[in-house]
């Protein structure tokens, strides 16, 4: 849970981050507020950049999950042996 929150975290973190800087940078060039157009613009630069510079807490989240998702897996396994095994005995 911690590293999905830490992910979390940075992703938007660098997002508002990013729609600070576009909207900054379009204020001065344009001298009018596009916050509709600026938020969709900082949310395609984030999502690049988050490919990029989130790289290492995405793969320790992903990490996580695939551990996780494997101990739930042999936990099924395990019961569904077990199951198997007491229907067997019944006969």
């Amino acid at each position: 849970m911690k590293d999905f929150v830490v992910y979390t975290a940075l992703r938007f973190g660098l997002f508002l981050l990013t729609w600070a800087a576009v909207t900054g940078a379009w204020l001065l060039i344009f001298d009018e507020e596009q916050y509709g157009l600026t938020f969709l613009i900082a949310l395609v630069l984030s999502g690049i950049g988050s490919y990029f510079v989130l790289a290492g807490p995405r793969e320790k989240l992903a990490r996580h999950v695939e551990a996780r998702a494997g101990r739930m897996t042999s936990a099924m396994e395990e019961r569904t042996a077990r199951e198997d095994a007491e229907r067997s005995e019944d006969r």
